[in-house]
């Protein structure tokens, strides 16, 4: 198999952005990923795929969403004229997808350099009933009674029962109802996530680019509002826009490449993808099957990993994906928090970019921004939330829901070039 390296990355703040467009948006983070590649124009880009899951609840754009956001760049002369975007809709998992998607056009041989790029306005201030409708597209709308058989039945098992509402919202319940499953079964502890959200909004707290910037004790987590028993608002990630974007390009075309683009080239060791499937409670989810197919990839385990970026949609969920990739035992990953090992100095630092608990959660921009952030800590340009020497990363970016885990996941693992 051949390289696929990444010389460019970026990612724009994390914020509600009521008076940006897609189009505005589109156009940070395209000429952003240019920059940072040391790219002028982007005249050597072969190929595009454009991750976004809601557009079409914002004056109807579906079908041709990246073509109609790069059509100004195109005016403009800065994304080359007749260049094929591929559009890619995966919940959550979107943006992991396009990199997928550019990692596999430069392994194919066809292409030196791919645009991988998400972009996502989750807020709609003048109709708001209609953030929930694009949420409600992540869950099976044909047979939504077998969906709420499963989770009565997981429900009575947890000691949770299964409740709808229009003053709920299902996928904080539905992992509400994991976190409780969780605690019963192993002993995980409210303080534990809060131990987990709070260092994630610390470190939010040192990322320009986190929508929530401030600093939290557990107990002040645990005094937040109360969403879903036994997640309060401090442990769930907010709605907020965004978008991120990754240069992709070969090792023949990185080697043509001055020294200061070499230099901070980040290799693709691994992207895999899962499926996800109505699963036993206590059965281990998609992600653990991405993390062993990325690392099988890679010929990497679990202990090579220096630095991870995982989807915390919730902080409960970050105690159950360190299980997932291997970093600790099942049934371990509350304790594992608690003790500081996901912490920047730990034996695996974790969500150093403040989560999406903190750093936001603009749907199909999320998976980019994670291998920003990677980029960022195996450059050692992390400044405040640097880690120590890393030198391998993996991001895992799950999406979707069916039953207890994600209809689609992602694991990527990243290395520094030099």
């Amino acid at each position: 198999m051949g390289e696929a390296y990444i010389i460019g990355s970026f990612s724009t703040r994390f914020q509600k952005w009521p008076d940006r467009s897609f189009k505005d948006l589109t156009r940070e983070a395209y000429l952003g990923v240019l920059a940072d590649a040391g790219l002028e124009t982007g005249a050597d880009i072969q190929f595009a795929w454009f991750g976004n899951c809601g557009m079409w609840l914002h004056q109807g754009q579906g079908s041709i969403r990246g073509q109609v956001c790069f059509t100004p760049l195109v005016r403009d002369g800065l994304f080359p004229e007749r260049v094929p975007i591929i559009n890619v809709e995966g919940a959550c998992a979107t943006a992991s997808m396009a990199l997928h998607g550019a990692w596999k056009d430069v392994l194919s041989g066809d292409t030196d350099v791919s645009l991988a790029i998400g972009v996502e306005k989750v807020l709609i201030p003048d109709a708001p009933d209609k953030i929930q409708q694009s949420f409600q597209a992540g869950i099976d709308c044909f047979d939504p009674q077998e969906w709420r058989d499963y989770y009565t039945r997981a429900g009575a098992e947890c000691g949770k029962p299964f409740e709808t509402g229009s003053d709920r919202t299902l996928f904080m319940d539905t992992y509400a109802m994991q976190a409780c499953h969780h605690m019963k079964r192993h002993g995980t502890t409210r303080r534990q996530i809060a131990v987990g959200a709070a260092k994630n909004h610390n470190f939010g707290a040192r990322n320009p680019k986190a929508q929530y910037q401030f600093e939290m004790t557990p107990e002040m987590v645990l005094e937040d509002r109360p969403i879903s028993y036994p997640l309060t608002r401090a442990m769930c990630a907010p709605i907020g826009d965004g978008a991120a974007a990754a240069l992709v390009c070969s090792a023949d075309y990185l080697a043509a490449q001055p020294a200061k683009v070499r230099d901070r080239a980040i290799r693709i060791r691994a992207s895999a993808l899962t499926g996800g499937k109505y699963r036993a409670l206590d059965e281990p989810g998609l992600s653990m099957a991405a993390a062993r197919k990325a690392y099988a990839q890679a010929d990497l385990g679990p202990g090579d990993i220096d630095v991870a970026e995982v989807h915390d949609a919730t902080s409960f969920c970050e105690i159950y994906q360190v299980e997932m990739m291997g970093f600790c035992d099942i049934g371990e990953g509350g304790r594992f928090v608690e003790a500081g090992h996901t912490m920047a100095d730990g034996t695996v630092p974790v969500n150093i970019s403040g989560g999406l608990v903190s750093k936001g959660h603009p749907v199909g921009a999320t998976g980019l921004s994670m291998i920003n952030e990677l980029a960022l800590q195996l450059r050692a340009e992390a400044g405040p939330r640097q880690v120590a020497d890393a030198r391998i990363a993996l991001a895992e970016n799950g999406g979707g829901v069916i039953g207890f885990e994600e209809a689609a996941c992602a694991v990527t693992l990243l290395e520094r070039n030099h």
